[in-house]
């Protein structure tokens, strides 16, 4: 197989509680939004639109109906003789078999998709944002920088830190810190919940983290804190456009009217 430049990996199999009845036997990226679509084709657009056409969909919670709906990607123009898009969901393997215990095991056990594209870059992203974002702008900006790893931020309210992954920058976007919904912040700064890995970078990262049995085994709680450990060139990419998170009711009713 042809050797790409980035290969995308979308985080698609969360409960979405907050959400209520619309979750409860359906996967939060598989909501409907704006009448016929879904909330999933915010992030599966903004791939197709940004040039990125090797996707991999991670799934666990009530993927059916979200299964069913994204189906060979044919929608975003994933089914191409250069593109690919694949479903990710738990397996049972030769020597282990488990549900995905975080994001960043859910990623940890699809290394082997990462590794048969043999990608230089390796994007992460959420599927339960309503954004528009070129992704290709981020990744140019992380090559530029000759950077480890890049991550998507965006400004928000102070009284809404606590919500969030918050970044400390210095004068040239390096990220200095980094900590999950902190209780008391100076930066306001947030994580988007997007990340552009050099993919050996990732690669060695999560299966360090596999091997921490009191690891959360999340992006933004263990494995961005122990990339800063490392020393790892992190940059933060500022985002300035629409941007909702819709992860409770009253807040999908809003970005929807």
């Amino acid at each position: 197989m042809e050797k790409k430049e980035i290969v995308a990996l979308v985080l698609a199999g969360g409960k979405g509680k907050r959400l209520k009845g619309l979750t409860r036997k359906n996967a939060k990226p598989a909501v409907f939004y704006g009448g016929k679509y879904r909330i999933v084709d915010f992030v599966l657009s903004n791939l197709a639109n940004s040039n990125i056409n090797n996707v991999g969909l991670i799934t666990q919670y009530e993927s059916v109906e979200l299964n069913d709906y994204t189906s060979s990607g044919k929608h975003w123009g994933f089914d191409g003789n250069n593109s690919s898009f694949s479903l990710l969901s738990p397996r049972e393997k030769e020597d282990s078999s488990s549900w995905y215990k975080g994001t960043a095991d859910a990623v940890y056990q699809n290394i082997d998709f990462i590794e048969k594209l043999g990608s230089d870059y390796v994007l992460i992203a959420s599927s339960d944002h309503i954004y528009k974002m070129n992704y290709s702008k981020m990744l140019n900006y992380l090559i530029e920088k000759d950077g480890d790893v890049a991550i998507a931020t965006i400004d928000v309210k102070k009284e809404e830190t606590t919500r969030f992954g918050i970044l400390t920058l210095d004068h040239s976007n390096l990220v200095t810190s980094f900590v999950e919904k902190p209780r008391n912040s100076t930066s306001t700064k947030a994580s988007m919940g997007i990340y552009i890995f050099k993919s050996k970078v990732l690669i060695d990262a999560l299966k360090a983290d596999s091997k921490i049995e009191n690891s959360s085994h999340d992006f933004g709680k263990d494995i961005i804190p122990y990339l800063l450990r490392k020393n790892k060139k992190i940059y933060g990419f500022n985002f300035y456009g629409y941007w909702r998170d819709v992860g409770t009711v009253s807040s999908l009713w809003q970005a929807n009217m």
